[in-house]
């Protein structure tokens, strides 16, 4: 029996008498490419040729640690950390960039500037499949979440290629990468697959701890099991340089300077350095507000609290670190809710990177970024939200949560009107 109405798009024939599957919703002719996917692409590839003329300013970093591991400068090696605390890079980011290596210097740059794109662009395609998958069943009007990714996405975009082009920094790159992937699992219910992709994001730069929390969001009886692997993958690239080289610890307090227009300036903390306890402070408020999230089933949120804690307690303002603000945004606003206009992901592009280039007042920049982390941290924590009033305590596992009838439809109705069942694995790969 064909469901012709407007929540699916169709069933899983194809045939010209009716509606066009799901796997065919917003395909370019017979091409298997989509329209918001192709869009999305000739954006990137804008803003890569912008980005590309002065782009690569932090890759001599990444150069530089890659050397040092495999020894091919003295004081490397093990010791890498011990001699170079300033390299606040994670073993897995330098392994990774021993892949351009064998290319010329500048061959290679540009190579891993155009890898780094295209991997943001990969993103996207996850994430929308991700909250494919994640409202699979509900109802959900499939062409209107690939609007939502694409509006997103164009958001998201200029914002990537800050990170990956203009500045080139691998390791972030790689940390979001993994977090991507992991979020890709959970929604999957590879409760594995999440602890490994979070370990491997740790391993390419420290901060991405942060994320963990996304832990939380599994089954009970399988988070053993993902925070093993977790703990056992951070154990084995880290630990040989601690082991070996004890002075290693002291790359945990390396500080950088406390630029005017930091948020930390609101706090009172005019120290020309790193306060003591901004990095502890920095990575407890990230966990705690992600595990507060998920407790209050909107785990969808925890990448941008994470990123929201990071911006608002950093000394430095590099606009590169709003990259890991606006994965959380896209995150949010393509599977934390069901709007059409995720307003979530372009507020944030204004107010951040907006306010860098057109905002003199470096005070003033503070507080737009101090503003923009308390209140968007307000909204996807406490912004009323009847899809979470479910289970004890209002957290809801997002394995479970997979199956039909699980929330709002499209036009706000509560509970959704009755569906037929979905078109299965087609509704997944519409995205």
């Amino acid at each position: 029996m064909r469901n012709t109405g407007n929540a699916y798009p169709g069933t899983d024939s194809a045939d010209a008498s009716g509606p066009p599957s799901a796997a065919h919703v917003g395909r370019i002719g017979r091409w298997p490419v989509r329209w918001h996917h192709a869009l999305l692409t000739l954006w990137t590839i804008c803003w890569f040729c912008i980005a590309g003329r002065h782009g690569g300013v932090s890759w001599h970093y990444l150069k530089q640690g890659e050397q040092l591991l495999f020894g091919q400068v003295g004081g490397g090696g093990l010791a890498l950390y011990a001699n170079h605390p300033e390299l606040q890079i994670g073993p897995v980011s330098f392994l990774t960039a021993g892949l351009f290596a064998p290319f010329p210097a500048a061959v290679g740059e540009r190579l891993a500037e155009a890898t780094m794109s295209g991997l943001g662009m990969y993103m996207l395609v996850l994430i929308g499949r991700a909250a494919a998958d994640y409202y699979l069943g509900t109802g959900v009007n499939h062409k209107r979440l690939q609007q939502r990714v694409l509006i997103a996405g164009l958001a998201f975009i200029p914002m990537w290629v800050e990170v990956s082009v203009r500045f080139a920094h691998l390791d972030d790159v790689m940390a979001l990468f993994f977090t991507t992937l992991a979020v890709r699992a959970l929604v999957r219910g590879r409760a594995v697959a999440v602890g490994v992709f979070l370990a491997l994001a740790v391993d390419s730069k420290p901060w991405a701890v942060a994320f963990l929390p996304l832990l939380l969001a599994l089954p009970r009886p399988t988070w053993l099991r993902s925070g093993a692997w977790v703990v056992g993958l951070v154990a084995v690239a880290w630990l040989p340089f601690y082991l070996t080289h004890i002075n290693t610890v002291a790359a945990a307090h390396f500080t950088i300077p406390n630029q005017p227009a930091s948020s930390l300036r609101w706090f009172g903390a005019n120290d020309p350095v790193t306060p003591w306890w901004d990095r502890p402070a920095q990575m407890a408020l990230g966990l705690g507000l992600g595990a507060l999230a998920v407790h209050r089933g909107r785990w969808p949120a925890v990448v941008l609290l994470a990123a929201d804690a990071r911006i608002v307690l950093d000394p430095s303002v590099y606009t590169y670190y709003n990259a890991s603000v606006l994965l959380g945004t896209l995150i949010w606003d393509a599977i934390g809710q069901r709007r059409l206009v995720p307003w979530v992901s372009w507020i944030a592009l204004i107010s951040l990177y907006g306010s860098a280039l057109i905002v003199p007042s470096d005070s003033t920049r503070g507080l737009i970024r101090l503003a923009f982390a308390v209140g968007s941290a307000a909204y996807v924590l406490l912004w009323p939200d009847r899809r979470t009033r479910r289970g004890r305590g209002g957290r809801r596992n997002v394995t479970a949560a997979i199956p039909a009838q699980r929330g709002p439809a499209d036009d706000g109705t509560w509970p959704p009107p009755q569906q037929p069942p979905g078109p299965g694995p087609l509704y997944a790969t519409g995205i």
